[in-house]
């Protein structure tokens, strides 16, 4: 894909794709598909704008949904039936794909091509479809490009039983004509292949047989079998093939196209560049403050090198909450080293060596700084935005301050953890909890926590419930920042655990020995030479943000979210959702 252009080639300007919706009803305008379909190189710059809309990219804001960032994103009536948020119904980017379906299908090119760009586009059918069960339960499974004269337009809902029947054989269709694994040195990278979509194909069933879908029997319904067989086969097939975890974490970012990567989206400066750096850089390392920041809460929630947590009594590096307040990045998960700024932190950004990031008021950049210190005779502008943590994992370290709109890290849609800890999860839900330890074991094996002298890595979970909560547990640490964990709730029926809850920052003030606060002078000067450390500041905690909506409102009906009123107002066949006032049930 690095050699696939996002823009079509100009000559395809000869025809309009209109950005038509027919479940909206607007107008279908024709094109003249013999300019397209005969042509390979054509074909594929269609496909290409279609992998564009359907995959997303680095976005600094994707946890804000939980605990592990600042910010509160759900607010009292986030989500309702007649706003945008949190609607999924991308009838747009179905026709387009159906189009390219039919009219390679009827197209003289030649069959191995035919097949491959069939496959692809039957995965991306698969995977829209997937996200429009996931928010809203069943929707009309539409595999045709409807026309507006000779089409009934109207169209109910499918069942959600009967989408994941039609996902699961668009994604067995996929399987059987694509390649079963493009290279990292082939020209093909970055496309589809039987690897990703046989991988998927275990996420689907895994939602399926979610408590999301199935609330009257979340843990001993039948799909737990069938997404356990699913998960399986891929995880056997990847590794197989070569797939394995990378041996450093961070390099699974940072060193492309590595043994884990399962699909990425392919970014390449200029052409196609995205905002990570530019969103988790401290302000005076970017072109504008931070967008989200880790908080507390979420720097409490990552294991001590014994893989234990801080206040567990049987672990080596057990503290009491005080005593881990004033020394909290002393014995960590290496992970935590690898996914987080705090300050005092060696932070060697912009290739500065030695460089020590702050936050201290009166002491950092005012860019960086988050408190309220009195002796700094002000307050951070910060407040409502930071949190005295910023995101390390994926930067670009090497990246100038003026060149942090350059970032063009590919964005990997999935890896091999996830299909580890899918398989892990259908496991440990059909009682194979051996092979679900195994695989939390060789995550925590490869983070570089210690396995202890049982070998266990500081795991003490033994029966079903407490494997389930281990494996929550490492997903959370394992994909933090990369925009999965809420959804792991969500599927889960576990959202309980982020309504009403509140989150908070850490201000740093400088000390001295004796544990005298530092005058502010004082401290500028030796933090502008990096002479201070973690251990020269005490630390408070500040709820955030300060001012605002500051709980988590997370009610249950959002395990479905409703259609858009304005869907409806133009479809009376389609039903609202049960828990928002309407007749259809999104469950199984």
């Amino acid at each position: 894909m690095k050699k696939l252009k996002y823009l079509i080639f100009s000559v395809l300007t000869l025809f309009i794709i209109s950005s038509c919706d027919t479940l909206d009803i607007e107008n279908i305008d024709d094109y003249k598909a013999d300019l397209v379909w005969d042509d390979e190189s054509l074909v594929e710059a269609y496909m290409a704008n279609v992998y564009a809309e359907v995959f997303g990219n680095w976005d600094p804001e994707l946890d804000e949904k939980t605990q592990q960032l600042s910010g509160i994103h759900f607010y009292p009536d986030r989500v309702t039936i007649t706003n945008g948020e949190y609607k999924s119904w991308d009838y747009t980017t179905i026709r387009l794909i159906n189009e390219a379906i039919l009219n390679v299908t009827d197209s003289e090119l030649s069959q191995e091509v035919k097949d491959n760009v069939i496959g692809q586009a039957k995965f991306l059918r698969a995977y829209v479809y997937f996200q429009m069960v996931m928010y809203h339960g069943g929707v009309p499974y539409i595999t045709i490009p409807q026309d507006k004269d000779t089409d009934d337009l109207y169209v109910e809902r499918n069942s959600t039983s009967e989408c994941f029947g039609f996902i699961t054989e668009d994604l067995d269709d996929a399987i059987s004509l694509l390649p079963e694994k493009i290279s990292a040195s082939s020209t093909d990278y970055g496309k589809i292949d039987g690897c990703f979509a046989s991988a998927f194909k275990a996420k689907v069933l895994l939602y399926k047989a979610s408590p999301q879908f199935n609330p009257g029997n979340p843990w001993d319904n039948s799909y737990w079998d069938d997404a356990y067989t699913a998960s399986e086969a891929a995880y056997t097939k990847l590794k197989n093939l070569g797939y394995a975890l990378t041996q450093n974490y961070e390099d699974i970012f940072l060193v492309e196209r590595g043994p884990e990567v399962v699909f990425s989206v392919i970014n390449t400066y200029p052409n196609k560049t995205t905002n990570w750096d530019y969103g988790v850089r401290p302000g005076s390392e970017s072109r504008g403050n931070a967008w989200a920041c880790p908080t507390w809460e979420f720097i409490q929630e990552f294991p001590m090198k014994d893989g234990k947590r801080y206040n567990d009594p049987t672990g080596e590096y057990y503290k009491t909450t005080e005593e881990f307040l004033q020394n909290y990045w002393e014995n960590r998960d290496p992970r935590f080293d690898k996914s987080v700024v705090w300050n005092g932190s060696i932070y060697e950004v912009s290739n500065k060596t030695g460089n020590r990031q702050y936050t201290a008021l009166g002491v950092a950049d005012v860019l960086d700084d988050f408190g309220t210190n009195p002796a700094a005779n002000t307050n951070s502008t910060n407040l409502n935005s930071y949190s005295g943590f910023f995101i390390r994992k994926a930067s670009d370290l090497s990246l100038l301050q003026s060149e942090v709109q350059q970032y063009d890290i590919d964005f990997i849609v999935m890896r091999f953890a996830e299909v580890m800890l899918n398989y892990a999860e259908t496991a440990n839900e059909t009682g194979h909890q051996d092979v679900a330890l195994t695989i939390l074991k060789e995550i925590r094996e490869r983070a570089g926590i210690e396995p202890g002298d049982d070998g266990n890595y500081g795991i003490t979970a033994t029966t079903r419930e407490e494997i389930r909560e281990a494996i929550l547990t490492e997903r959370n640490i394992e994909f933090c920042f990369e925009g999965k964990y809420f959804w792991d709730l969500r599927r889960l029926r576990m959202l309980d655990r982020l309504d009403g809850k509140t989150k908070h920052g850490v201000e740093a003030i400088a000390i001295n020995e004796d544990g005298s606060e530092m005058p502010i002078a004082t401290a500028k000067t030796l933090a502008d030479n990096n002479e201070l450390t973690e251990t020269d500041f005490k630390y408070i905690t500040w709820q955030i943000p300060f001012t605002g909506v500051k709980v988590t409102s997370l009610p249950e009906k959002y395990y479905f979210f409703p259609i858009q009123q304005s869907v409806i107002d133009l479809n009376s066949n389609i039903e609202q959702n049960a828990e928002w006032g309407g007749t259809f049930d999104p469950t199984l």
